[in-house]
């Protein structure tokens, strides 16, 4: 079976990379040293690189007047912001080549990852370039400052796009690039990941899994190779859990689930292993649970006291704003300025 699907993958690679392209060009595989990424990427397959979780990057610089953007392997929907010098193009990823239209000259193309996990993912081809221009890796590229924020739709940046109501239909509107994580980053300098999925929760909540199942997994299943936490050490660990142990348990007509305290405790505790080092930030709030449950702040509560207590690389944040439909990007910005304000006069966190 492994040697049938190898060749399947190998047969759909072949046929992708042989398409025509508009003009005479070459390929640049996702493989090539001149791709900067940044992410919790899947490195697995020879010249392919998958997009899994949000906020997910690649970046390089080139010349020319061509460019067209490769991807296979589609599961879902899987939106992506490609910024080509000052340009943005929103972009749904499609097996094949997707043409982006640039003028004669030097260019920088990023390429974000915007649609959650569990919405989709995609492997990257690379990208096709004119035949006579050139490409470099670009430099300066990584921060020195590192976030990476756990938690579920809020910090995913869910509906933060769409109208009057939420919804989930066409994940286009979804976009974590205007979450509060990624605004935090950008206003701290940061580098960031997002390893969040809509509906999850600590013991309870939408969706199949817990946040203990996956959170240091290569995407979004307990079965899932782990991810080598050890090659990217963040300064500072984010987590927001707790919207949906509140809500879901609450439509089920049951009581906030009497062990949230107890699992919360344990999965700081795994992820301190995981990250010796870091500063880790535990948040509450951006949604009416957080803001306003009397059913999970107690438990929250008593679970950041016995954190705090026992890890003095530890502290906690309470959202001021919230509201009651999945924050917009306004709601993010706001979120955003609380925490990039508490952030420059907390004690204990890491400066550079």
């Amino acid at each position: 079976m492994k040697v049938l699907l190898h060749s399947l993958w190998a047969s759909l690679i072949t046929t992708l990379c042989n398409a025509s392209p508009a003009i005479p060009s070459q390929e640049i595989s996702a493989d090539s040293t001149h791709f900067e990424y940044l992410g919790r990427l899947d490195f697995s397959r020879e010249k392919a690189v998958g997009f899994i979780w949000q906020a997910s990057t690649a970046t390089t610089e080139f010349t020319g007047n061509y460019l067209a953007i490769g991807f296979a392997n589609l599961h879902g929907q899987v939106y992506f912001d490609v910024h080509v010098d000052n340009q943005t193009h929103i972009i749904a990823a499609r097996n094949g080549w997707i043409e982006i239209p640039v003028t004669s000259g030097s260019h920088r193309l990023h390429l974000f990852k915007r649609s959650e996990a569990n919405a989709g993912r995609v492997d990257f081809l690379g990208i096709r370039i004119a035949a006579n221009a050139t490409i470099q890796r670009p430099q300066n590229v990584a921060k020195q400052t590192k976030y990476i924020f756990y938690g579920d739709s809020i910090t995913v940046g869910a509906c933060n796009e769409d109208g009057a109501e939420d919804q989930w239909e066409d994940r286009r509107t979804h976009n974590s690039a205007r979450s509060y994580a990624a605004l935090t980053s950008a206003a701290m300098n940061a580098d960031h990941q997002n390893i969040s999925v809509s509906g999850v929760g600590i013991v309870t909540g939408y969706e199949p899994y817990t946040a203990g199942q996956f959170w240091n997994r290569m995407s979004y299943a307990p079965h899932a190779p782990l991810a080598p936490l050890q090659n990217w050490q963040p300064d500072v660990v984010f987590l927001n859990y707790g919207e949906n142990d509140d809500s879901y348990s609450k439509k089920q007509g049951q009581p906030f689930p009497a062990n949230y305290t107890e699992d919360y405790v344990a999965l700081v505790r795994a992820m301190r292993k995981a990250y010796p080092n870091s500063h880790i930030v535990l948040l509450r709030g951006g949604m009416y649970g957080g803001a306003r449950s009397e059913r999970l702040r107690p438990a929250w509560e008593k679970a950041v006291a016995q954190l705090e207590k026992e890890d003095r690389n530890l502290s906690h944040y309470i959202f001021k704003h919230w509201s009651t439909l999945h924050p917009r990007v306004s709601d993010h910005e706001k979120m955003a300025e609380e925490l990039v304000a508490w952030l420059r006069t907390a004690p204990l966190l890491p400066r550079k």
